[in-house]
């Protein structure tokens, strides 16, 4: 029994939870003894509130968070009520700015409160009406005008500055979000930014090191987030994604969605010049109606346009990020949409940068909670943006060493306001208070 509570305690249980354009997802998990992410569930539904990353429809959004909850819970025996949240969508800015404070105390050295005031005072920076800053990461930092150190906790100085990338979006799609996650029982922990989490489960840190793009191909949105020295250093969303593929091929070559859904799945292709001129697949054709035959290599040309204009929006962003030419490392693509043929070489050709599919399964530790065919599914890049949800979500808990507060027992952990000693005084009046109730006897009015 008590092998078993320190055994929790010194993992915590922690959720994340993916509102994605095609699947909400929910995945309940810990860090295992070796350091890797042991998943104890995994709950998914149908997303049909949500629209290009961007809530839409919120009693629908509520439904799927429920919906996966539910089987993520049942699964893992967890009852879920705090869960790390993923945010994605078109509105989403980042920008880079600098701070800077002087520190009072010169005998000690610099440490992680004096970081973590530098990184507060960037939350107070005016934004423009309507946007809300979601994260702050620091970057760089120069300590009494020496600059370029990485992390200079320890060291001596009296004026701390740094340069910080900051991601902001649009209040209301993040009230939309949290409003969505309250209604359905649950409390956000933290809202984190979707090509931040992907990062975290499909990149490693020499990659970062090196220069490295990563592109989370979704189904409403691509995002994509640029990497140098390990620092983030750039970061977007295109509000195009596996969808748009649907939907041109919809059109295209005059289907049902579902039908066009299928089609890219099991015979997509982004290289047409991979396909042979004389494959065909036949379609059933509506109530009535004769089958459709349409030629594998003109879906191949349906899908080409639309991947070709995806990719060419990715190669704008490397582009204006100014580390066209830093990236060793290429390009890593992940998500649903980084399951399409050919992709990687498509990507190649269009950028001239290595490229290769992102999976999350190096972070996974292997447990027999999972059935073998569900652990296998949590390896495709579908799942990379809820596994890295899992992994932010531990960090933090590891950050703030809140390893007491596992995702059970986190609800309700805040104290009341009134609780707040306010030193002498505060003693000196409740010491009176504590009289006058002994000693009046009809005292109810002190209460």
């Amino acid at each position: 029994m008590d092998k078993s509570s320190t055994q929790e305690k010194s993992s915590p249980i922690v959720v994340g939870l993916d509102i994605g354009t095609t699947k909400i997802c929910a995945i309940v998990g810990r860090r295992s003894k070796n350091g890797k992410i042991e998943v104890l569930g995994i709950g998914k539904a149908e997303s049909s509130g949500v629209t290009r990353g961007m809530v839409a429809n919120i009693d629908k959004t509520v439904q799927g968070i429920s919906q996966a909850v539910d089987v993520a819970g049942t699964q893992s025996n967890v009852e879920i009520r705090v869960v790390n949240v993923g945010i994605a969508g078109q509105h989403i800015k980042s920008l880079q700015h600098r701070g800077l404070i002087t520190r009072r105390d010169i005998q000690s050295e610099i440490s992680r409160k004096d970081i973590d005031k530098l990184i507060e005072d960037m939350y107070n920076l005016v934004m423009p009406p309507g946007e809300e800053i979601i994260h702050v990461l620091p970057q760089e930092f120069t300590v009494d005008n020496e600059p370029g150190i990485k992390d200079p906790i320890g060291m001596a100085g009296v004026r701390l500055e740094a340069n910080f990338h900051i991601i902001s979006g649009q209040v209301t799609a993040i009230k939309n979000i949290v409003k969505c996650v309250n209604k359905a029982g649950l409390e956000s922990q933290e809202l984190i930014l979707e090509p931040l989490a992907s990062s975290e489960s499909v990149l490693s840190d020499e990659e970062k090191e090196a220069g490295v793009v990563l592109v989370d191909i979704g189904g409403g949105t691509t995002d994509v987030a640029i990497f140098h020295e390990g620092i983030i250093r750039h970061t977007s969303v295109i509000p195009f994604g596996g969808n748009s593929v649907t939907e041109d091929i919809r059109e295209g070559c005059s289907v049902m969605r579902n039908i066009a859904e299928q089609l890219k799945v099991r015979f997509g292709s982004a290289l047409a010049e991979e396909n042979k001129e004389n494959e065909i697949v036949c379609v059933p054709g509506l109530r009535g109606r004769e089958p459709k035959e349409i030629s594998v290599k003109n879906l191949a040309f349906v899908i080409q346009a639309r991947m070709e204009e995806i990719v060419e929006h990715v190669y704008y962003e490397i582009k204006s990020s100014g580390y066209e030419k830093k990236l060793i490392a290429g390009i890593v693509i992940t998500g649903g949409g980084a399951q399409l043929k050919h992709l990687s070489q498509l990507v190649e050709y269009v950028t001239g940068l290595d490229c290769r599919v992102g999976f999350p399964n190096e972070h996974l530790a292997k447990n027999e909670v999972l059935p073998k065919n569900i652990y296998e599914e949590l390896q495709s890049p579908t799942f990379a943006t809820g596994i890295g949800l899992l992994i932010k979500g531990i960090q933090k808990m590891e950050y703030n060493d809140t390893v007491q507060a596992p995702a059970e027992v986190k609800v309700g952990k805040t104290k009341p306001a009134g609780d707040k000693k306010l030193g002498l005084l505060s003693k000196l009046l409740e010491g009176g208070m504590k009289f006058m109730k002994d000693d009046i006897p009809d005292a109810d009015f002190l209460k």
